[in-house]
This record gives C-alpha cells, structure tokens and sequence, in this order.
C-alpha cells in the first residue's frame, strides 16, 4: 500500500470543496503582485527575500474567512499558491536580472538597456519552466516521500491553515504592520520629514557608524533571527570600522584599481561612503560569489544524492494508477509540450539573447537545478536552499561555454541563462512547498499547479516593470538599491568573459570567505554583511535584538512560540507596506511630484535634531513591533480573565 494510502488529508479525496474559485483565483493575483513587488524591492536592498507563503495564507484566511464568511480551507490554500509565487519569481529575478541594467548604465560597456517585454518574458519563461519540471517530481517527493521529506515551510503553512481563527486573528497583525511600515515610508522617503539614516563620525577615524531608519529591514532582522542577523552586523562592522579605515591609512596618496584617484582624493570627496562604493564592495563581491562557492561543495554530496534518489523515485512511480482527487495533477503529455514550446521560445524569440547552446544549458541545468531545489527545500527549507551557488556554477560554466563556442552577446546570453535557472530554482523550490501544503490539506494537485501558473503570469508582469521604476530612479548598485548577488554575477561574468577585474581586492574577499568558514561561521551571512552599508546591518541588527529578547522572556514555550509568530506576521506586513511604498515613492519620482511633497530641510537643518529624530523614529519602529507581538498577547490575556 503506498504512503498516499496511508495518510489521510485533513479534506479526504473523496469529498469536494470550493477551492478554484473567482475569489480565490483574484485575491491570489492582489497577494502576488503585492508580495512580487514587495520582495523585489527588499531583495535588491537587503539582499535577500522573505517567504510570502505564511503570510499570503493568514491573509486568504483572514479575508475569506473573517470578512466573506466562507469556511473553505481550500480555497485559502489557493490563494496563497498563487500568492507566494510572487515572492519566488522575485527572488529568482533580483539575482541576475539588474546585471543587464549596471551595464545598460555604464557608457564604456555600449550595451542597450534590456525591453521591458525581455524581462517579463525571461521571468515568466523561468517561472513556467520552474513549475513544469517540478510537477513530475510530485509523487516521488511530496508522496512517496511524506514522512522522509519535512518540507518545514509547506507543513508551517498548512498549520496556519488548519488554525482557523488564528489565521484571522493575524490577518489584522499582518495588515498592521503594512500600514504602519507604509506611513514610517512615506514619512522618511517620500515628505522627508525625518532621515532614513542616522550616522556617527569619529574625528580623525576614517570608519563610519550608523543605522538606517526603515520597517523592512528591522523586519529582515527580526525574521532571521539573532544569529543571522549578527553575522551581517559582523561582516558590516569588519568593512567599516576595519577595512575602509585600513584602506584609507596604507592607501593615502596611492591610486588603487577600479579608481582612477588617489585613495585620499576620494575620501577626502566622499568620505567612507566612497571608499565602500570604489573598493569594499569588489571585497564583498568576493566573499559572496566564494561563499556560494563553499556553499555549493559543502552541498555537492547531497545535491548528488538527492538527484539520485529523486529521478530513482519519479521512475519507480506509476502516474496512472490512482486518479483520486487528490491524485489527479497536469498530464506528462502537457508538460513535456509545454517544455518543449518553452525551450523554443527561449531559442527562437529575437528579444531573448539566448543561441540553440544556451537553450540546450537551460534545459540540462534546469531540470538538474529544479529536482535539487525540490528536493533540498524538502529537508533543509527555502531559506537554506543555495539558488545564488546554484546560479554562479551555471554562469562560471556557460560563459564559458558561449566563449569557447563563439556565441554572440557572450555576456548577455550567460546572464540571461542564469537569471532563467535562478528563477526555475526558486519557483521549482516554491511549487514544492505549496504541493506539500495542499498534500496536508487535501487540495487537488491540479488545480495547485494551474494556479502556480496564474502566480508566476501575474507576477512577471509586475516584476519587469518594478525593476524598469528602480533602476531609472536610483540605479542598481547604489547606496538605495545595492543589489548584492547581482553585483556578484556581473563581476563573475566579467572576470571570465572580458578578465578586467581588480582581482586584488576580490581574491581579498575570497580569502575573508574562507577564513570565516573554517571559523566555522556560516559564509554568505558575513559576505552580504561586508557587501552592503554598516548603517543597513545595523537595523537588520536591531530587529535581532528585538527578537532575542522575546526569546528570552521567561515565560511559556507556548506563549513564546504565539509571541514570536504574531511579530513574524507583523514583520511580514512591514515589509509588503515598505516596498509597495518604495515602488510607489519611485514612480512619483519619475513624475517630479517628489520635490513637492519634499520637506527635507523646512524642519531643522541641525544635524543634532535631525540625529534625534531618526533615533526616534527607529525606537517608535521598534515599540510599535512590541506592541504587535509581546503587549498584544499581554492585552489578550486580560481581557480573557477578566
């Protein structure tokens, strides 16, 4: 008897619920643009995204269940299906994607800007193909392995679920914590009325301190947890008290590759901000593109493995013997046209840079990279899952490939192969968390995947257009978008295809990567933390605090564990309301209304007030996330007893 057999879903096969809906279906596409957006915005600014899928359910739950009165856990379970591809697409996007803008923006490249049908089309080809190799793998992973393979994301959604109430009842932190990070936004960005960064200088010191003054990343920090986020507080430390001032002492009146001036020079005109953008960040770079490295050869034997057992397992498996509901999903006839169609598209459309060769790479990595993803995020979990490794193994490899090959728009061709894997590694790790939360629940596979489809169709059209506004306001790789992973493939693509690289500086920051992992840290926290801003890894660090200290509240493990979730939650809105925001603050900046609603300066110009304000503004932050997590809990608990 299979395992199928054995475990009962909480909706048997047998009985049939709404689940498919208009409703479902619509609030879906609202959380996948939303998420989409949201997590594209804070990926090109911290570095890394969040999953949408918890929050996406207790949103669905709360709507359909709060406010229309429906009791269908299924379809809830569609809604955040569709959602929390969003925020897969995006993670899968902000990885590469930018490096085609950095070099749209560099006149000595002389490369045209990618067409806005270019980036909708490479998300939305990567996403498909992310969930039309994922679906074979369905039964061997999601079934047949049930009780091997944990899937902690998947199973923590279908518990949101399952809950009911409590889904409701967060819904309202969820929706808290957007509006409140959406005013603290429009407040610092948009009116200006406040600084997002407050900073200390020592005199005579060439380092600088500070912390930025935003919801979405003390969130990050809070979500991550302590640990994370003191290694990226370290790696922020190490490269700005540490190495900017090293640099400026021992540089002094050298000149030092990519610069074309003096070390003096430029600090004298920039200060440490300087310093960072010219030199720390190739460091930085570096560290991240030798973490992923390390990260991947650690991994290398269960990646094998898990190849292995996953192809041996789909083969083992007869797809036509149960067509249960619960059994019933997208026909191999349909998927392997559907591949097939794609793969063509990605060959033939004149607007993706992509020769027969880079198809063939697609096709090949993809399917290797979506069974490792599939099966990783299974026991390790997205957030463990190595998609940057992943995606620096394929371009060490292709632009190779296209090099040797003599294919045309080397460089180009290989960011574009990449960016479609990284985007079939996210969304392929992504569809299988959802099928394991609709296996739990009873959803019909099927439908799952079809919505799947609806989440990454939505969400390629927002993404692109997204990536367009914030490239043309701030440009990838400034201080407001510093886009770490893509800063690391583009060097890595540089140095292969071009070998113009400061490789002093790079080598310098692999050295610090490999230092730090026979310490026994993990790399690629550390690496982000060198690579991004002090004053950014600063507030990632405060939003850890926070969270060690509800951790060690003496109280019960239950109440704890309710605490923690319920600051998740709000977390989660944070960030949604912060980069809806930052999206909208970036089209209005494209229209000029910025300078109107712009009081930076008309408050106080003093740099002691303005010091003050920030600080404020950063407790305020910190206050309003107690008030959602530890004092609401509080504020429940009297009220029950009295």
């Amino acid at each position: 008897m299979s395992d199928e057999k054995k475990f009962v879903p909480y909706i048997p096969a047998g009985k049939v619920t709404p689940e498919f809906t208009i409703t479902s279906v619509i609030m879906g596409v609202l959380l996948a643009v939303i998420f989409g957006a949201a997590n594209a915005y804070l990926g090109l600014k911290v570095g890394m995204t969040v999953s949408a899928s918890i929050p996406a359910a207790v949103i669905s739950m709360g709507i359909i269940r709060g406010i229309l009165r429906k009791n269908s856990i299924l379809e809830s379970n569609i809604s955040q299906t569709i959602g929390s591809a969003g925020e897969s697409l995006a993670a899968g996007a902000i990885f590469t994607l930018p490096v085609l803008f950095i070099w749209a923006n560099d006149p000595e490249m002389g490369m045209k800007s990618p067409s806005i049908l270019e980036i909708m089309l490479v998300t939305l080809l990567g996403g498909l193909l992310g969930i039309f190799f994922m679906v074979p793998l369905r039964n061997a992973l999601i079934v047949k392995e049930h009780r091997i393979l944990p899937y902690p994301e998947g199973t923590a959604c279908a518990e949101v679920l399952l809950a009911g109430e409590k889904g409701g009842k967060g819904a309202a932190s969820v929706f808290a914590g957007m509006g409140i990070a959406a005013a603290f936004k429009f407040i610092i960005d948009g009116v200006k009325a406040v600084p997002g960064e407050i900073s200390v200088k020592i005199k005579g010191f060439a380092g600088e301190f500070g912390a930025q003054v935003y919801p979405a990343v003390l969130s990050v920090g809070f979500i991550c947890g302590p640990r994370i986020a003191s290694y990226m507080f370290a790696g922020g430390v190490l490269s700005w008290l540490v190495i900017i001032p090293l640099i400026v002492l021992f540089g002094a009146d050298s000149v030092i590759a990519p610069a074309t001036n003096a070390v003096s020079a430029i600090y004298a005109e920039g200060g440490a901000s300087a310093i960072w953008s010219q030199y720390v960040r190739y460091i930085g770079a570096g560290a991240l593109a030798a973490g992923g490295i390390i990260s991947l050869i650690k991994t290398f034997p269960l990646i094998i493995r898990t190849f292995r057992d996953a192809v041996k397992s789909m083969l083992g498996t007869s797809r036509t013997e149960d067509k249960e509901r619960t059994s019933r999903e997208l026909s191999m006839v349909t998927v392997l046209i559907a591949i097939a169609v794609i793969t063509l598209l990605i060959w033939l459309v004149p607007v993706i840079p992509v020769s027969f060769v880079g198809a063939v790479i697609i096709v090949v990595f993809g399917f290797f990279f979506a069974t490792i993803s599939s099966r990783m995020v299974g026991l390790v979990g997205s957030s463990n899952n190595p998609v940057s490794g992943m995606a620096i193994a394929t371009l060490l490899f292709t632009t190779v490939i296209l090099k040797v090959t003599g294919s045309a728009n080397v460089m180009t061709g290989a960011i574009t192969i990449g960016a479609i894997i990284c985007i079939v590694a996210a969304i392929s790790g992504d569809t299988s968390q959802d099928l394991k939360t609709g296996y739990i629940l009873g959803a019909t596979p099927k439908k799952q995947q079809i919505a799947e489809i609806i989440g990454v169709c939505a969400s390629s059209l927002t993404i692109g257009g997204t990536l367009f506004l914030l490239d043309k306001v701030w440009g990838f790789g400034s201080q407001e978008i510093a886009a770490p992973q893509a800063g690391v493939m583009k060097i890595v693509v540089e140095g292969i295809a071009n070998n113009n690289l400061p490789w002093g500086l790079i080598i310098f920051g692999a050295v610090i990567a490999v230092v730090v992992e026979i310490i026994g840290i993990p790399v690629l926290p550390v690496a982000i933390g060198i690579y991004l801003p002090v004053h950014l890894n600063s507030c990632i660090m405060a939003g850890g605090l926070v969270r060690l200290f509800l951790e060690k509240r003496k109280v019960s493990a239950e109440k704890k564990k309710n605490i923690i979730n319920d600051g998740i939650l709000y977390c989660s809105g944070m960030i949604a309301g912060e980069g809806l925001v930052g999206v909208l603050l970036a089209f209005l900046t494209l229209l000029g209304v910025n300078k109107v609603i712009d009081m930076s300066g008309i408050i106080t110009d003093n740099p002691i007030v303005t010091f003050i304000l920030g600080f404020g503004a950063l407790a305020l932050i910190i206050v309003f996330l107690l008030l959602f997590s530890v004092w609401k809990k509080q504020y429940r608990e009297s009220e029950v007893n009295e």
